[in-house]
């Protein structure tokens, strides 16, 4: 793709990024005042990379149900935003572009050619139709405010805007181009910002944990969050064991809260339940029943039941390798066995985190970040939060990874 030629006269309005944010307001703006001339800039040959890996390369537009409860923020900023354009308005806007969604049972709406690039291709198209000028290769160095324009200064060239939008994103995936410049023109426009921090990041587990083997292996959790002893958070989804942690949605969630929190300095606990939505006499009375039927069988042989079976072997085999037959007789003891005591290391270098929720003072590698204790628990008093089986436990003290 190559730039349009330098229009003889100011831009009526620019957009800075060229992101699914800058692309959408491209076509918006078109739309709304065809009249304008309307002009698209980006330091990146290839627009819009980022929208091709979100999703799993499917790119997931939102939610069939979508409320201010379910971000976190200024809920008064989301609810104004919500009340003028919600997921029916965002379903039907993505369908006049020739992208119908389709609606998966975790909620979910995608293109339904589960493709990224059907999405890329209809906003790039749109916004060529409706005579938006694109200009890649165009890294904006510098956007100044000078009498009631804005020069914008790129690698090479010089434009003035009436008007600016700027789409930019954060720095969560800088090889696509949200390295942070945003920031740093906002802050040359006189922009005061806010703390921000990683967020829908992985959580890493020192590599001398059980979790490497486990690689790729996904399943339904509940993960709890407390902070200085409070239960702050608790979500039920998806886990995604990875060679270096944990994963998945509800470890992409959550991660925020134990970020947030180990910024400044308090101590964050995470809690894995194995069994979501189960209570404590449920998996209880499974396990004592399966110590009593099921002769000698193991303790991974039983766990295997309702966790995948490389999960229960595993977890079994790091406890103990001999991992014993659950004796009858012992079902009613309340004891406790630590399956171990692991480093959380904390979260991946910002250059691969999904999105940013908020500065980064700096890399998220170069701080200390809690440990992660794995336990298995057979006495309420155990359990990570009263009425519910705790098969893991709570953190204190950890390192991170080294920058990379």
């Amino acid at each position: 793709m190559s730039p349009t030629a330098s229009p003889p006269q100011p831009i009526d309005i620019a957009i800075i990024g060229a992101g699914a944010a800058g692309l959408a307001a491209g076509i918006f703006a078109a739309r709304a005042r065809p009249d304008l001339s309307i002009a698209l800039f980006d330091g990146a040959r290839a627009l819009g990379a980022k929208i091709l890996v979100s999703g799993g390369g499917r790119c997931n537009i939102t939610n069939v149900r979508v409320t201010p409860s379910d971000f976190n923020g200024t809920h008064p900023f989301v609810e104004r935003v919500l009340q003028r354009f919600d997921e029916k308005a965002t379903a039907q806007w993505f369908a006049s572009l020739g992208v119908p969604l389709k609606e998966e049972p975790t909620g979910k709406l995608f293109p339904v050619t589960n493709s990224a690039r059907t999405v890329l291709q209809a906003l790039l198209d749109h916004n060529t139709t409706l005579g938006v000028r694109l200009y890649p290769q165009h890294r904006v160095k510098e956007l100044t405010s000078h009498e009631q324009r804005f020069p914008i200064v790129t690698e090479g060239e010089t434009f003035t805007a009436r008007r600016v939008i700027l789409a930019t994103g954060g720095q969560s995936l800088p090889k696509t181009g949200s390295d942070g410049q945003g920031w740093t023109i906002a802050r040359q426009l006189g922009h005061t910002m806010t703390p921000t921090y990683p967020a829908l990041v992985p959580l890493v587990i020192n590599d001398q944990f059980f979790h490497g083997t486990l690689s790729g292996i996904s399943h339904e959790v509940a993960l709890m969050t407390r902070v200085d002893g409070k239960l702050i958070d608790r979500r039920t989804g998806s886990l995604l064991w990875t060679h270096f942690g944990i994963s998945g949605p509800v470890a992409l969630d959550a991660s925020r809260f134990w970020v947030i929190a180990h910024g400044q300095g308090q101590e964050v606990a995470l809690f894995l339940n194995l069994f979501p939505g189960q209570s404590f006499e449920d998996v209880d009375h499974w396990l004592s029943n399966a110590g009593t039927t099921s002769g000698r069988q193991t303790l991974a042989g039983i766990l295997s039941e309702r966790l995948p079976a490389r999960v229960a072997k595993t977890m079994c085999s790091y406890l103990d390798d001999a991992c014993p037959p659950i004796p009858g007789e012992d079902r009613h003891e309340e004891k406790k066995t630590d399956l171990g005591t692991t480093p959380l290391g904390g979260t991946p270098p910002v250059n691969s985190t999904s999105l940013d929720a908020g500065i980064h003072q700096s890399s998220p590698a170069r701080h200390r970040f809690p440990w992660m204790e794995f336990c298995r628990s057979h006495s309420r008093r155990d359990t990570a939060e009263r009425g519910e089986p705790a098969l893991y436990g709570l953190s204190k003290n950890a390192r991170a990874l080294p920058d990379r």
